[in-house]
């Protein structure tokens, strides 16, 4: 399987929203010649705007328009000096009446993510440690990564999960002066809170608790002074907590501030904190319009806006208890997010709306899970409520015509998000393929499996069959897999797809960088299963290829698709997988469009090696139709090394022997941190012994005959492919032996001398393998996650290794 790299994230992030830019949803461009925050032109037509962050509306208030024209008329555009020197003449009285609303000393950054740059290093030592709320915004997560150079550990939590926060810090109490814990204030998706409260009740138990709050979602709308949400519900801004406002989005202007109430801690942010020392200051338009802001949220006139504001929202909420809509998460704030499950009904949906004349924004990933797609939907008082209300009926009138488009219902909406569905969607009855799913391999007819599925890696019917047995009835839990073979067939009952899948136990950071996998193993020293969960994956981790038939010529074939995707659903959530994978496609694989559709994210795997043998009568023959340069490599690299060992092919071992070959395997999957997965089960190799299919060529040592240096275990599919399954070395003596090249040409020989067309090297190591004539091809993963926890904790520990 592949590795989540960095590059691999980016590419994948790419992929999404240039697939929501094509459906006309991402990277649009407002029209027009003035802005007045109620509608907004997009294409040339008048939108009712329900995107804006702006709650209050202030940013059209014509006193914070006159504040900053006047400014840039007396004081220019930009002041284009470092505010460690020298501050524009606007600032100090900005300064003091920020400070008045908050009631505290305050630091004004030119943004957030600027903000928590200069902030999060000057207020965090280095024998402190950083717990992350996993939805806290990517700003905040980006800041704290930068502490990774003073080896500063940085922790993750599920979202509001307040026990494994607890677990965290019972984890550092004994070892760290500070534990400091990262949330949002109101996360800017699904508009939902921080339990502000029983955090500090937590803090009260565990005086090293600290906190720092991104409230820039709570600015203004609530609270007194409209400092927001997060000191509406402290009262009163204590020494352990750092809190991020914004002087932009509901404030009307630009700029960000960072209240703190501990002195010492407010000197040592103040006197230097990276970016807010060296980047330019706000210009003065910007902080003239913060303080005719300012002078708003200081006067009564604050909590008369903010009731505008709750009146709307109070009619939006109203208005939609009414329906069926899948509303995520109902509260007071000025966010909400319908939820659409797959993306492409997330576009369907955005579309109809703009095409009915209102604008909203569309949730996608990374900043949700990708099948936790969904319509982001902010209340500002510039929405009138005839507006609010027509939004309301148009969502009734469209959202099942989306859902309807887009091949899903709304209980798949509901699942997908946890939920419970509040009425059963009644089908439409249309034509399509009937599903049969067997859990054992041998319901299947074995011709017809082998017709469609046979001949490549290990999952021929006899294949499988082996598999069946080594995988079940073991003691651990990560060496017994669930089988589910699916066939759909057409109204004549002929197979329009075929495949297999397992439910098994994977480390979550199977596909994670090595140093990452190697810290996580330190952890399951204690605890084995740490960081593992259930996977639903098509094939198994003991198989490599193409694992699905599909007849894209049948009048079905999309319809076969819906229809396996949809049993995917159900199954995932009968059997608690936490994440479904389809892998080994192509990256032309025309499943592409249908499964980003539906959720699927694409990784890209090892490549995937295989060697043609059609026509080769010897080794020596295959040899010399090695390219100049790999033939060099053959006579330098490998070929002095033959005489070196012994050479065995057997199909059944001795016990000494057996015994060897499980340690060499058992050598080999302890380095291989870069596929990081459980052991197999010690009967896997008795099975391999007593299977007439399997054979090992091993290479044996010339001084004493009974030790073997390096084995692969080898597989007949059908005698159509030979398939060397996996290897096992001593890594004591690899390069003395040149072993795994060795193991690599005698494989080639043995299938030769037995007449097999082709042989299926699998993946890693495609490198060594290219030398020896193998074709290389690319291959592609499909992840459709429960949550983007393990991605996000993944992606954080990366960070620091």
């Amino acid at each position: 399987m592949a590795k989540i790299k960095h590059h691999n994230f980016l590419n994948t992030v790419h992929e999404v929203f240039t697939d929501a830019k094509n459906a006309g949803v991402l990277h649009l461009y407002a029209g027009g010649n003035s802005f007045s925050g109620r509608t907004i032109e997009i294409d040339g037509r008048e939108l009712y705007h329900f995107g804006t962050t702006g709650y209050l509306g202030l940013e059209q208030d014509p006193r914070l328009k006159k504040a900053a024209m006047e400014a840039i008329d007396r004081y220019g555009t930009q002041f284009p000096l470092s505010k460690s020197y020298i501050s524009n003449p606007l600032y100090s009285e900005l300064e003091d009446s920020v400070k008045k609303m908050f009631g505290h000393p305050i630091v004004i950054t030119k943004n957030s993510t600027l903000g928590h740059m200069g902030v999060i290093p000057s207020a965090v030592d280095d024998d402190d440690v950083i717990i992350l709320d996993h939805q806290v915004h990517w700003s905040v997560q980006n800041a704290a990564k930068m502490l990774k150079t003073r080896s500063v550990p940085i922790e993750m939590i599920r979202h509001n999960h307040l026990e494994m926060l607890e677990d965290k810090i019972k984890k550092y109490r004994d070892s760290k002066r500070h534990i400091w814990y990262m949330a949002d204030g109101i996360y800017s998706m699904y508009g939902d809170y921080a339990p502000v409260k029983d955090l500090m009740a937590l803090s009260k138990k565990y005086p090293q608790l600290h906190f720092y709050f991104d409230d820039v979602h709570g600015m203004s709308w609530v609270g007194k002074n409209g400092t927001g949400y997060v000191l509406d519900q402290l009262g009163e801004l204590t020494e352990n907590v750092l809190l991020f406002g914004t002087l932009s989005k509901t404030f009307g202007a630009s700029g960000a501030v960072l209240a703190c109430s501990n002195p010492r801690l407010y000197d040592k942010i103040k006197t230097f904190g990276g970016p807010l020392t060296f980047s330019a200051q706000l210009e003065p338009a910007s902080v003239a319009a913060a303080m005719a802001s300012a002078r708003i949220h200081l006067s009564p006139e604050i909590y008369e806006l903010q009731r505008e504001l709750r009146e709307r929202i109070d009619h939006f909420n109203s208005s939609l208890s009414d329906t069926e809509l899948p509303l995520i998460d109902q509260n007071e704030s000025p966010v909400f997010y319908i939820g659409t499950g797959m993306p492409k009904t997330g576009y369907n949906f955005v579309n109809r709306l703009m095409r009915e004349g209102f604008f909203v924004n569309l949730g996608i990933f990374p900043a949700v899970p990708v099948k936790n797609t969904g319509v982001r939907i902010t209340i500002s008082r510039h929405n009138q409520f005839k507006e609010i209300r027509a939004l309301v009926e148009a969502m009734k009138h469209h959202f099942p015509k989306a859902l309807e488009e887009t091949h899903t219902n709304a209980e798949r909406v509901f699942h997908a998000f946890k939920l419970e569905p509040r009425t059963r969607s009644v089908q439409k009855v249309v034509d399509r393929p009937k599903i049969q799913v067997f859990d054992s391999i041998g319901q299947m007819d074995r011709e017809e499996w082998n017709r469609y599925l046979g001949g490549q890696g290990v999952y021929d019917w006899d294949g499988l069959k082996f598999l069946e047995g080594v995988f079940q009835g073991n003691t651990k839990r990560e060496h017994n897999w669930s089988f589910r073979y699916v066939v759909i067939r057409d109204e004549s009952g002929v197979p329009i797809l075929t495949t297999f899948f397992t439910l098994s136990l994977w480390k979550d950071d199977m596909l994670a960088n090595a140093k990452v996998s190697q810290a996580i193993e330190l952890e399951r020293r204690n605890d084995p299963y740490h960081l593992s969960s259930q996977v639903l994956s098509m094939g198994c981790l003991f198989t490599e290829g193409g694992h699905m038939y599909w007849d894209t010529s049948h009048k079905w074939s999309e319809r076969a698709q819906h229809v396996l995707l949809e049993w995917m659903e159900v199954q995932e959530r009968t059997l608690g997988a936490k994440m479904t994978v389809l892998r080994d496609f192509s990256k032309e694989t025309l499943w592409n469009d249908m499964l980003y559709g539906h959720g699927f994210l694409r990784v890209r795997m090892p490549s995937s090696c295989a060697v043609q043998l059609k026509g080769v009568e010897s080794i020596e023959t295959y040899v010399d139709g090695l390219s100049s340069r790999n033939r060099r490599h053959y006579r330098k690299d490998i070929q002095p090394f033959l005489v070196r060992a012994n050479k065995q092919v057997v199909t059944k071992l001795p016990a000494s022997h057996l015994e060897q070959v499980k340690s060499l395997f058992e050598e080999v999957q302890a380095r291989n941190l870069g596929l990081n997965t459980f052991s197999f089960p010690d009967a896997l190799f008795d099975w391999m012994n007593e299977d007439p299919l399997w054979e090992f060529i091993l290479l044996e040592s010339l001084d004493e005959p009974d030790r073997v240096l390096g084995v692969m275990f080898c597989y007949n599919n059908t005698g159509k492919v030979y398939v060397p399954a996996f290897v096992g070395m001593d890594y004591s003596v690899l390069e003395e032996y040149a072993t795994y090249r060795q193991l690599l040409y005698w494989t080639i020989e043995r299938a030769i001398e037995r007449g097999f067309p082709k042989i299926d090297f699998g993946m890693t190591a495609a490198f060594e393998k290219r030398k020896l004539g193998a074709a290389i091809q690319d291959r592609y993963a499909y992840l459709q996650t429960d949550d983007n926890y393990i991605l996000e904790l993944l992606g954080v520990m990366e960070g620091q290794h």
